[in-house]
């Protein structure tokens, strides 16, 4: 029988109030919320540096009831603001398991409500577009909260990536690699890292806010721009970095966040989505093979199509969401450059997308003429 506080209160922005139970932590948490629709892989998703400033609502029924594991974190703490979900399980069937979900939450000082009615919450949220919330297990008056709630900031025109990007550069993967990628953390994933190192790159973790001199200095061939949260308009460090980049002529690939501030450096604009992409089923055809993709996917901004089809010219839409049609990938004509709005690394799954890293390997190889046995040494 899990503890229980059953004077938890989940208060949206436009004023709309859930009630339910909590575990853990006792306090207050407010951020935008955002439904994820993965049936698995839940620590993967607390631990998304791209889920920074957010209230995680699940739409699995349960959750927690495999426990945690080391070894699926994609970060070193709990990125989530808040946690909301329908049932709570401290039941795990892992034997391998080093804690339960409550203990890691609370751990990290994370506060929960579950027992909610998460489909109605969906269906809400779903239909109103993305708001903040707030969650407090600690007994304060709604009405307060309501004035609390005024005060959090929206996502649109909010900088986060600074915040959980490394303080200081780092190196991963093959130090002897005769490959030096230069990755640009703006809330990098533990699996993409992962999945770079696979093929048998040198690489070196730089600062968000790291110029594109400070980073030359390391002699780079190639560069990767990751994943993170906020809204890429207000990143105008980002963009700055994006365009030296392209100056360079290097081979450059983009995930995610990574994606829009490319976008963004070849005059292409982003927008505030009235509902993100968050889950591991969202399927994205690949405009080149003709081939459709079950995708992970996490982001609440992207680029807008209206403004590619301006820049036709020198840009190429190479894969689109078959939900929406909205865009999920882009390359340049003529500059060895490319990115996809969706995470190919997906930890847990599915790996449909994996072979964009192949493909980012064979453009360095192509570029500089590298033995491709030595660039693709790891592959799986």
């Amino acid at each position: 029988m899990l503890p229980t506080n059953d004077n938890t209160v989940l208060l949206l922005s436009d004023k709309t109030v859930f009630y339910g139970k909590s575990i853990g932590y006792k306090g207050q948490a407010a951020g935008e919320v955002c439904f994820n629709t993965g049936m698995t892989g839940y620590q993967e998703i607390f631990t998304d540096p791209s889920y920074s400033g957010q209230l995680m609502l699940m739409t699995n029924v349960h959750i927690g009831n495999y426990g945690c594991h080391t070894q699926e974190k994609e970060s070193s703490k709990i990125q989530i603001n808040g946690l909301i979900c329908r049932n709570f399980s401290n039941h795990f069937s892992r034997l391998s398991t080093d804690l339960s979900l409550e203990e890691y939450l609370t751990l990290n000082k994370i506060v929960v409500i579950y027992d909610v009615d998460t489909r109605a919450l969906v269906h809400h949220v779903r239909n109103k577009g993305a708001m903040n919330a707030i969650i407090s297990n600690d007994g304060t008056d709604v009405e307060i909260l309501k004035k609390q709630l005024a005060s959090v900031p929206d996502m649109l025109g909010l900088e986060l990536a600074s915040r959980v990007s490394t303080t200081a550069f780092y190196d991963y993967g093959n130090i002897d690699s005769n490959i030096n990628l230069a990755v640009i953390d703006y809330g990098i994933k533990t699996s993409i890292l992962k999945q770079l190192a696979l093929r048998d790159f040198n690489i070196r973790v730089f600062p968000a806010k790291t110029t594109y001199q400070e980073i030359e200095k390391w002699n780079p061939h190639a560069f990767f721009l990751s994943n993170g949260p906020g809204d890429p308009s207000s990143m105008d460090y980002a963009k700055e970095l994006s365009v030296k980049i392209l100056e360079s002529e290097k081979p450059t690939f983009g995930i995610c966040l990574g994606h829009q501030i490319l976008g963004l450096s070849m005059g292409i604009d982003s927008h505030k989505m009235f509902q993100g992409h968050r889950g591991s089923n969202h399927p994205v055809k690949n405009l080149l093979t003709g081939r459709g993709e079950i995708t992970a996917q996490n982001h609440g901004f992207s680029l807008k199509m209206e403004d590619l089809e301006k820049r036709k010219s020198d840009v190429i839409l190479t894969h689109i969401n078959l939900n929406d049609k909205s865009v999920e990938g882009i390359m340049h004509k003529t500059k060895p450059v490319f990115s996809v709005q969706y995470h190919p690394e997906a930890g847990p799954g599915p790996h449909d997308s994996r072979y964009l890293f192949n493909r980012f390997s064979d453009l360095i190889n192509k570029v500089y003429g590298f033995s491709k046995q030595e660039i693709l040494a790891k592959h799986e």
